[in-house]
């Protein structure tokens, strides 16, 4: 009965590796077939990143705004990267909401795949898909003359930060497409969610401009952790201890988004 329970117990493990590997798999050949949504995803944050950080680039002389050592386009970047993890992730849950149109979700949720790989692999997904957006990103802004203090290793907690924040409203995405089962409505409230996260945030302007009530509510948004755990590691002079804190309240935002996404998976299958 030990050798058994020993068997399930490495056994399982093993199964939703492999489930996620097959199912994540499935995905990337899909976008691989039709890259189209990655490429579109890139447009808006381009021209935010060339055209406003041209057009506001004098904001980062004005009183108050604390990040003007490296000029606006720099003080952008962090910003445009997490909005556009943001955008993306937010429409995650279309992918569902496809496949319960053409049956294949109910035709998973019989067979033995495993409900939390579903979920991983989606994540996973767009998790690459965030990477890949968030490279471009970085690489057109050094190409325009931006040059970051943080080298390497603020890059690389900058894409970190975006991954986190892409899994957290993925996986709520994936959530509202179960529990709702309306594109209409997951759209309405992914405009709902996106947009006032990322206003109420420093993506796009210092909060040291913004009323002070800005601030208050960006404490508790996962969009300003994101950006604020980017732009200090991506600055010349570095608080780790900011940077750690506040990606670890994105790397708890999206467990506990990972696991209400797997119960609405129970519900979903309730419902049907």
């Amino acid at each position: 009965m030990t050798t058994a329970h020993q068997h399930f117990t490495s056994a399982r493990p093993l199964t939703v590796l492999t489930h996620t590997a097959l199912l994540t798999g499935r995905l990337l050949r899909a976008l691989r077939r039709m890259p189209t949504f990655l490429v579109i995803g890139l447009v808006q944050p381009v021209i935010w990143l060339l055209l406003f950080g041209q057009l506001f680039r004098s904001v980062a002389d004005l009183p108050g705004f604390t990040h003007g050592d490296g000029g606006f386009l720099q003080f952008l970047t962090p910003g445009v990267v997490m909005m556009t993890a943001l955008f993306a992730s937010a429409w995650s849950g279309t992918t569902y909401l496809q496949d319960i149109d053409r049956g294949v979700m109910d035709r998973m949720l019989t067979s033995p795949a495993s409900r939390g790989a579903m979920v991983i692999a989606t994540m996973t997904y767009q998790a690459i898909q965030t990477l890949i957006q968030s490279l471009i990103i970085v690489a057109i802004a050094l190409a325009a003359g931006v040059r970051f203090p943080g080298s390497v290793a603020g890059v690389g907690v900058t894409l970190l930060a975006a991954v986190l924040l892409a899994l957290t409203f993925s996986a709520l995405s994936d959530a509202v497409a179960l529990l709702t089962r309306q594109q209409a409505t997951l759209i309405a409230i992914s405009q709902f969610t996106t947009l006032p996260l990322m206003f109420l945030s420093s993506a796009v302007m210092d909060l040291g401009l913004a009323p002070g009530w800005v601030g208050v509510v960006a404490d508790y948004n996962p969009m300003e952790w994101a950006v604020v755990a980017a732009r200090e590691a991506m600055g010349a002079h570095t608080d780790w201890i900011t940077v750690w804190v506040h990606l670890g309240l994105l790397a708890a935002a999206a467990l506990v988004m990972g696991l209400l996404s797997t119960r609405a998976f129970h519900t979903y299958r309730k419902q049907a």
